[in-house]
């Protein structure tokens, strides 16, 4: 009896779900008047509030309300006067109004799009009111946090200590679906290198959809054609069935490169991401080639674009990784490709079934490089803000729900609540795991559409409604709250990480590819962990530190580029217009007068003097593709004839060594190859050491090919500072013993007279621009001759400075077989010395010149 007593009162100790006011207000009823009581004999019974107490307000003066009332009564009668036309109620919404429903939408699909149909990101709110917005390529971009566009070295100290995320989802996919034979055959037509150009291994990878590759897009049909824009590529995995079907998958690789497939074609699906600047040509491109293929085989392949129904988000930094394991919560149902709260079991190498790649993704070392994880991760906003390093690891690993749990029932034991509470609280934690729905597709079938996520204000009434259940502060028969889009919702979203490595091996970061829907939910999540946001500038400017091509910028062989610098050059003008005529900068060519290098090869290798010619036009203007307003017989032999497009960039190292063999130069002291042979540099240095510096090699060279220039860094030899559109120029020996030697003389500066600086490059009436040779003997002695332009100049705060230039690659050669012949064998360098001048300044600098096919197989790389 006496244990029942106590039960009894354990119970009648447990406060009610409920509170009555009023019943309760009856019971307290005396001690309100007590407290009464005390309060009014201390106030002496006066409870109005002190003057000196009081706030001024505009509320005492009725004069601003009842001008307003005014209004509003006046208005209102104008309303009611027109509400039958409806045209003029609705221009009547304010515009602030109309924006603000406007991008609150969330739609499955597509870009909100402005007046002029400028379309903008999902983020676009997010941007405008913290970064300077342009207009670029259809879009409205950030270009850079606001100000006046400083703030590298602070940027690099967030990438080397911490993480930042760029918002890339103006990049585009293009999906191919088809048999697998024929998606090869189209790559093979537009793409640079070919897939079947890679190792068996490489192939393999990619052809499984494991890894991804990056390649040049190129129009198909004519070798050395003018390429497009560098590519992103990835297979979608063999589904489990195809998987058990072609077991005795084997692919053999043959010398020459071809691929063949013993096996029966699958029918695959292929992206392709462009950046949107090149989006229409390349789309354009890809149809091209799907439309030869289909009339060649008669196999039916379908092209689309995936505008508008994916979105990309890019981040950066040291501490990436970690931060994906804090944003990333995989759902608990999908136990194949589910990360424990630190470990995981990495999704099957879907390549192979009979390999499975179990790696934990606390250790990111494990996870190859350009690998594809699929995973599909709860959204966000839900699961609790815990950071990873605070919990706890056992020696078992425990699960999500595990930790919930055990986290709970130290919560229930410290507030003494009894066993049958225990199981509600539980269960109403769980409830964002149970309720709702769980995605079971793929981002793959992102073309079918994929639910948004919940809106924000029924996600907090849910929490609202926890936070009431776990203070026992609601009925439990009163059952869930339904919301209005309960259906259409959803609580998890498949995305899709990429690592981003470079050829080196060295990380870029992480791409987070998910439905354009959830980009705005997971942007925000990444943000308010602390991550910093940058924009287009940059995000340049961490490509350049870490010696990455930069798309458009550093690809003047595309369409983009020239797109892009006529844009820069109209906002050039138009900024130089704002100034007094004589405090403007010299005026300088933009782009760089490319073709001009012409004129250097013609005479650096065949000895030309400076008497044969005072100036050597370049033809910059797209439409024009004659020399008629030359006014000189002699141009038409040392410029390239036709459109500014009239060169190559060699890209891979087959490419260059087509190129080489065209025009007869395999003598040519460049070595493309050599990242991927035994012998190392010095060797090759030793191996030629007796060089033939004759002029009857230097003739063999046919010299009516193309221009072909090379990607190369730029470090300086002792200091320096290189601009975009800076000149590279070549160095005579007496220049680099000015710099190299040990004495005082390194110490005189090589410049040209200030006269020169404003006539080296001409502007003409038609807006081309002309190179001009000084005839005074003084100015001539310190003029040099061009090589190539820098295309992303210096980052300051930059520890290792490094500027990327493109150089053509004869006189390259010729530069090195120079320095070569003259320098002992111990003095050689793999480097090449060259001169850089800014176009705007009178001094040359040394520099060394790295070339970047001399360190990898291919330069497709891109940030």
């Amino acid at each position: 009896m006496a244990s029942d007593g106590s039960k009894r009162s354990q119970v009648s100790s447990v406060p009610p779900r409920k509170l009555n006011v009023q019943k309760f207000a009856e019971a307290r009823a005396s001690e309100m008047e007590s407290l009464h009581s005390i309060v009014s004999n201390r106030l002496d019974n006066n409870f109005r509030s002190r003057r000196n107490k009081r706030r001024r307000t505009s509320a005492y003066n009725n004069q601003i309300t009842g001008t307003r009332s005014k209004k509003r009564r006046k208005f209102g009668a104008t309303d009611k006067a027109n509400a039958l036309d409806g045209e003029k109620d609705q221009k009547k919404v304010p515009r602030r109004i109309r924006r603000s429903i406007e991008l609150k939408k969330n739609p499955e699909s597509g870009f909100p799009v402005s007046g002029d149909g400028t379309k903008r990101l999902r983020t676009h709110v997010w941007h405008a009111k913290r970064f300077t917005m342009r207009k670029l390529w259809g879009f409205y971009l950030p270009l850079g946090l606001q100000g006046r566009g400083r703030g590298s070295r602070a940027l690099l100290k967030w990438v080397k200590e911490g993480v930042v995320v760029h918002d890339a989802s103006y990049y585009n996919a293009v999906q191919l679906e088809g048999p697998e034979d024929s998606l090869l055959s189209i790559l093979q037509m537009v793409l640079v290198p070919s897939p079947s150009s890679e190792s068996r291994d490489s192939f393999h990878s990619v052809l499984s959809g494991a890894v991804y590759e990056s390649a040049m897009l190129y129009h198909f049909g004519v070798p050395f054609s003018q390429p497009i824009a560098p590519v992103t590529y990835m297979w979608k995995p063999l589904d489990k069935q195809d998987r058990e079907e072609d077991g005795n998958f084997n692919t053999s690789v043959g010398g020459n490169g071809s691929c063949e497939t013993e096996c029966h074609s699958h029918y695959r699906q292929l992206w392709l991401w462009i950046h949107a600047s090149a989006f229409g040509e390349g789309f354009g491109a890809l149809k091209l080639a799907c439309q030869k293929q289909v009339n060649e085989t008669g196999t039916l392949i379908n092209c689309f674009s995936l505008e508008g129904q994916l979105a990309k988000l890019e981040v950066i930094g040291s501490k990436a990784f970690q931060l994906l394991q804090k944003i990333l919560q995989p759902v608990n149902s999908t136990s194949k490709n589910s990360w424990q709260l630190k470990k995981c079991s990495m999704l099957e190498a879907q390549d192979d079934s009979q390999t499975k790649i179990c790696s934990t993704l606390e250790n990111e070392e494990q996870i190859s490089s350009r690998a594809i994880l699929p995973l599909t991760v709860n959204d966000p906003r839900v699961f609790p803000d815990k950071r990873i390093e605070d919990v706890p690891e056992p020696a078992s690993t425990l699960t999500l729900n595990d930790e919930l749990d055990h986290e709970m029932k130290k919560q229930v034991a410290l507030l003494g609540i009894s066993e049958k509470r225990e199981e509600l609280l539980s269960s109403s934690c769980s409830k964002f795991e149970g309720s709702g729905i769980v995605n079971d597709k793929s981002l793959w079938d992102a073309s079918c559409g994929i639910s948004p996520p919940m809106e924000e204000n029924e996600l907090c009434m849910e929490k609202h409604q926890m936070r009431m259940d776990y203070l026992c502060l609601d009925d439990p028969k009163s059952g869930k709250r339904k919301t209005s889009n309960e259906v259409q919702c959803l609580r998890s979203c498949p995305v899709l990480l990429l690592r981003n490595n470079d050829k080196r091996g060295s990380l870029m970061g992480w791409s987070i590819i998910l439905p354009i829907c959830w980009a705005r939910v997971f942007w925000i999540s990444i943000v308010s962990k602390g991550v910093r946001a940058i924009g287009l500038r940059e995000k340049h400017w961490i490509a350049c530190n870490i010696g990455s091509p930069y798309f458009p910028s550093d690809f003047p062989d595309c369409n983009a580029y020239s797109c892009s610098m006529g844009i820069e050059a109209a906002a050039a003008d138009e900024k130089a217009e704002l100034r007094p005529a004589n405090i403007r900068h010299l005026r300088i060519p933009i782009p760089p007068p490319w073709n001009i290098v012409g004129v250097s090869l013609k005479n650096v290798a065949t000895g030309e003097q400076y008497t044969e010619i005072s100036s050597a036009k370049n033809m910059v203007d797209d439409n024009s593709s004659s020399h008629a307003g030359c006014g000189r017989r002699d141009m038409a032999s040392l410029v390239c004839q036709g459109n500014p497009f009239d060169r190559i960039v060699a890209r891979t190292s087959s490419m260059l060594t087509y190129f080489m063999n065209e025009i007869h130069g395999d003598h040519l002291l460049l070595f493309p190859h050599v990242a991927s042979q035994k012998m190392s540099f010095v060797e090759l240095m030793k191996k030629q050491s007796n060089l033939d510096h004759s002029q009857n090699m230097i003739k063999q060279i046919n010299y009516n090919q193309k221009l072909c220039f090379l990607r190369v860094l730029l470090h300086a030899y002792k200091n320096g500072v290189f601009e975009e559109g800076a000149v590279v120029c070549v160095p005579q020996l007496t220049d680099i013993s000015l710099w190299t030697s040990s004495s005082g003389i390194n110490e005189i500066q090589l410049q040209m007279p200030q006269s020169s600086v404003r006539s080296y490059f001409k502007e003409l009436s038609s807006g081309n621009w002309e190179l001009q040779i000084p005839e005074d003997p003084a100015s001539r002695a310190s003029h040099r001759w061009p090589i190539g332009f820098v295309t992303t100049g210096f980052v300051r705060g930059s520890k290792k400075p490094v500027a990327q230039a493109f150089c053509e690659a004869v006189l390259l050669a010729l530069l090195r077989e120079e320095q070569w012949n003259e320098m002992p064998e111990k003095q050689r360098r793999k480097e090449i010395y060259v001169l850089v001048r800014n176009l705007r300044s009178s001094a040359y600098r040394l520099a060394l010149a790295t070339i970047v096919l001399e360190q990898q197989e291919d330069d497709v790389n891109f940030l």
